[in-house]
C-alpha cells in the first residue's frame, strides 16, 4: 500500500544543480562496522550549534559509559555525554574538527576497556510519555540534527511562536559525492529509523504527512525503507539524483513545492525536516535510554587500504580511525571532513569524529587534484544557472572582494547553503564559497561587535542617569539640613538663653556619652592579671631555653647566644613587673576614687572636653564665633604644615591633602564672613 503511494507522489524540481562524480561504491562494499576502542576519547564541549556545553565532572573522575560529562548552557544547546567508561585526564583546549583551525574545550577521557554502562531510563512504550515530556528525553540524551550543521533536535521538534505543523519531512537523500553513512543505515537499520519517525510524528502532534525523501541512486537503501514502513501512513518520495537535493531548503521544495522565505526556517512554511540518522538516534533515546554517544561514519580514499562506514563512539581520534584502515600518508593529499563539495580540510588528524562527522575523505593527488590556480572572472552567468538558491553568485564575488557588506546583505548572501555548486562550474576555478564563508564570518563578527558596542552604551547612559539621580538626592539633603541649620538660628535670635540651656544640655550629654564608652572599653582585671601569668609563663620557659642552648653551645655561638639571653631575662622583668600591677589593681578597692597614675589619657581628654562644653555653654554668640574662627586657624595651619610635608616627601595622597586643606579653607572663609557680619550688625 506504502510503495502505491509513494508512486503517485511527483517530486517537483529546484533551480541550478549540477551533477558531480558520485564516488559511492567505494564504501558499500560490506556492512557497517567497527575498530577497537581507542585508549584516549576526546569528547569536545561544543558539538552542535549554539552555546558550549559545560562540564560536570572534573580531572581525576571515573566515569561510565553515557554518563553526562557536560550539561547544556541555555535552549540552543545540547550535553554531552561520556561515549565509554573511564577516567577524566584532562579538560583542557584540543584539536577539533572545524574549517577555522582552532582548538576548543574537551574532556579527554582514558578508557578502560570495560565499556560499563551507567543507569539509563528507557520507555517500552513511547506513547505512555507526553510530547513534553520526550522533548525533555531527547534533549537530555544530547541530540544533535546528524546530517548538517548539529542543530539541537528538541529545538527544532518544539517550534516557537506557535507555528502549526502539517508536514514532517525525512531526509535520507545525501547527495554529497562518496558519503554514503545514510545509505547504509538505511539498509541495515531501516526499522530503528521507522520506529523514531513515529516518535518524531507523535511528539509533532502527528502531522499531516510524513514524507520521506530519497534519491534514486540507492535501490538497496529504498527496498529496505518501503518494507520498514509496511502499515504506516508514511510515504516514501523517490526523485532524480542531483547535487545539492539534500540541502533542506532544496528538499522541501522537491517534496511540497514550498519555498522557505528568506532567512526563514521551514517551521514558518508548516515544515520540520530530519535526517534519517537523528530519527534513529531518538529511537535509541527513548527505547533504550542511550544518549548519543556514536554514531556511523563513511571511511573512504584511495589513500586507504580498506573503504567503509562504522559506527565509532564520539570522540575517537580520526588518526586511530585512519590507523585501522591502513592509510598510506606518502599517497595521501589531504584529510577532508565531508564530501569534497561542502567539506574542508584538517591539519591535525588528533582531531575526534563528532556528532555532525558524516565522512572522512582521504583521497590521493591523482583522486582528487589540488584546485589550480584561480583565473579573472569572464563573466559566464554559468555559477548564477548552477545555484540552486537562485542567487547571483558573481554580484556576491565582487561585493565580497570589495567588502561591501550592506550590498551583500541586499543580495542575500545568508540564503547561500554553501554547496560549492558555483565553484564546481567555474572555468576560471574561483574558489567563491571561500569568498562568501569570509563575508559571512566578517559580517556576523561586525554585528556581534555592534551589538556589544550598544551594550555598553546602554550600562553609560545607565550610570549616568544614576549618577545624576544619586546626585541630586545629595543635593536635595544638603538643602534640607541647610534649611533645618536656618530654622534653627532664627529659633535661636528669637528665644536665645532657651536655645543656649538647649545647646549646653545636649553638648553634656555628649561627653557624658563618650565617657561612658570608654569606661566600658576598660578591661576586666581579672582578664589583665590572667594575661600577664601567660606572658610570665612565656618569659621563663624562654629564659630557661636560651640558658640551656647557652651551655651546650660551642665558642663561635656563645656570644650570639649570650646577647639573646640577656634580652630574654629583659622579657622576663618586664612580665613579672607587669603582673605584679595586675594583682595591684585586682586588690585595689573599686570604689576608691582612681590616683593620677590610673587617669588614662582619654578620661583626662573627656573631663578636658567637658570643661570646654561648660566654658562655651556661657559664651555669648560673638565669644562663640570668635572661638569657632580660632579653631579654624589652627586647623588650617596644621593642615598646611601636612600638607607641605607631604609635597617634601612626595606622598601618594598629596592630592586628598590639598583637598582637606581647600575644605578648611572654604569653612573658615564662611565662618569669618559670619563673623564680620554679625560685627556689622552690632549697635
Amino acid at each position: 500500500m506504502a510503495s502505491q503511494k509513494a508512486r503517485k507522489l511527483r517530486p517537483n524540481d529546484f533551480p541550478g544543480g549540477v551533477h558531480p562524480p558520485e564516488n559511492k561504491h567505494q564504501s558499500t562494499g560490506e556492512p557497517i562496522g567497527t575498530i577497537p576502542l581507542a585508549e584516549d576519547l576526546v569528547v569536545p564541549l561544543l558539538q552542535h550549534s549554539g552555546a558550549t556545553a559545560l562540564p560536570v565532572v572534573k580531572l581525576g573522575d571515573d566515569v561510565l559509559k553515557g554518563q553526562k560529562i557536560a550539561e547544556a548552557d541555555g535552549l540552543i544547546s545540547c550535553p554531552v555525554h561520556a561515549p565509554s567508561s573511564g577516567k577524566v585526564v584532562a579538560i583542557e583546549p584540543c584539536a577539533v574538527p572545524h574549517p577555522s583551525g582552532l582548538v576548543e574545550d574537551c574532556i579527554v577521557i582514558r578508557t578502560d576497556g570495560e565499556e560499563r554502562w551507567c543507569e539509563l531510563e528507557y520507555y517500552e512504550d513511547f506513547t505512555r510519555l507526553s510530547p513534553v515530556e520526550l522533548l525533555d528525553k531527547i534533549r537530555e540524551c544530547g541530540i544533535a540534527g546528524m546530517g548538517g550543521a548539529g542543530f539541537p533536535t528538541a529545538v527544532k521538534l518544539d517550534p516557537h511562536g506557535g507555528m502549526a505543523i502539517d508536514t514532517l519531512i525525512i531526509n535520507g537523500t545525501e547527495c554529497e559525492p562518496y558519503i554514503t553513512a545514510d545509505d547504509m543505515l538505511m539498509r541495515e537499520r531501516a526499522e530503528e529509523i521507522i520506529a523514531g519517525v513515529k516518535i518524531l510524528s507523535y511528539i509533532l502532534d502527528e502531522p499531516e504527512r510524513i514524507l520521506i525523501g530519497i534519491e534514486d541512486n540507492k535501490p538497496q537503501a529504498i527496498a529496505a525503507m518501503r518494507e520498514a514502513i509496511r502499515d504506516t501512513r508514511f510515504d516514501i518520495v523517490i526523485f532524480p539524483t542531483k547535487y545539492p537535493s539534500g540541502g533542506e531548503k532544496q528538499l522541501i521544495q522537491i517534496l511540497t513545492g514550498r519555498e522557505v522565505p528568506n532567512q526563514g526556517l521551514p517551521a514558518n512554511v508548516g515544515i520540520v525536516c530530519q535526517n534519517v540518522g537523528t530519527a534513529r538516534a531518538v529511537y535509541r533515546a527513548v527505547r533504550f535510554g542511550e544518549p548519543l554517544i556514536n554514531r556511523v561514519t563513511t571511511v573512504v580514499g584511495q589513500a586507504l587500504e580498506r573503504q567503509r562506514n562504522i559506527e565509532v563512539p564520539i570522540g575517537t581520534p580520526i588518526r586511530h580511525i585512519l590507523k585501522h584502515h591502513g592509510i598510506h600518508h606518502g599517497l595521501m593529499q589531504k584529510v577532508v571532513i565531508g564530501g569534497p563539495m561542502m567539506g574542508y580540510t584538517i591539519d591535525d588528524e588528533s582531531a575526534p569524529v563528532v556528532k555532525t562527522t558524516n565522512c572522512l575523505l582521504v583521497p590521493t593527488k591523482e583522486e582528487l587534484p589540488p584546485a589550480p590556480v584561480a583565473k579573472a572572472c569572464i563573466r559566464c552567468g554559468f555559477c548564477a544557472e548552477a545555484c540552486p538558491a537562485s542567487l547571483l553568485p558573481q554580484q556576491l564575488y565582487w561585493y565580497a572582494r570589495a567588502d561591501e557588506r550592506e550590498k551583500l546583505q541586499a543580495y542575500n548572501l545568508f540564503d547561500c547553503i554553501e554547496c560549492g555548486a558555483c565553484s564546481y562550474v567555474c572555468p576560471s576555478t574561483i574558489p567563491l564559497v571561500q569568498y562568501y564563508r569570509a563575508a559571512k564570518g566578517a559580517i556576523r563578527l561586525a554585528e556581534e561587535e555592534k551589538e556589544k558596542s550598544d551594550r555598553a552604551r546602554d550600562r553609560f547612559e545607565f550610570r549616568k542617569l544614576r549618577l545624576e539621580k544619586a546626585e541630586k538626592e545629595k543635593e536635595a539633603k544638603r538643602e534640607a539640613r541647610r534649611k533645618a541649620a536656618e530654622l534653627a538660628r532664627q529659633k535661636r535670635e528669637q528665644n536665645p538663653e532657651v536655645e543656649e540651656s538647649k545647646a549646653g544640655k545636649q553638648e553634656a550629654d555628649v561627653v557624658a556619652a563618650a565617657l561612658a564608652r570608654v569606661k566600658s572599653r576598660q578591661e576586666d582585671p581579672q582578664q589583665l592579671l590572667a594575661r600577664a601569668k601567660r606572658s610570665l609563663s612565656s618569659a621563663e620557659s624562654r629564659v630557661e631555653r636560651m640558658r640551656n642552648k647557652l651551655e651546650a653551645a660551642d665558642e663561635n655561638q656563645r656570644d650570639q647566644l649570650s646577647a639573646q639571653l640577656k634580652a630574654a631575662e629583659l622579657k622576663l622583668q618586664e612580665a613579672e613587673h607587669k603582673l605584679t600591677l595586675a594583682k595591684r589593681r585586682v586588690d585595689r578597692d573599686p570604689a576608691r576614687e582612681p590616683n593620677k597614675e590610673e587617669n588614662s589619657a582619654a578620661v583626662r581628654a573627656i573631663t578636658k572636653a567637658r570643661a570646654a562644653a561648660e566654658a562655651r555653654a556661657q559664651m555669648s554668640d560673638a565669644e562663640k564665633l570668635d572661638a569657632d574662627v580660632e579653631a579654624l586657624r589652627n586647623r588650617v595651619s596644621k593642615a598646611q604644615a601636612r600638607l607641605q610635608k607631604a609635597r617634601d616627601e612626595n606622598d601618594a595622597n598629596l592630592e586628598a591633602f590639598e583637598t582637606a586643606l581647600e575644605k578648611l579653607q572654604k569653612k573658615l572663609e564662611d565662618k569669618m564672613r559670619e563673623q564680620h557680619s554679625a560685627q556689622d550688625g552690632e549697635p
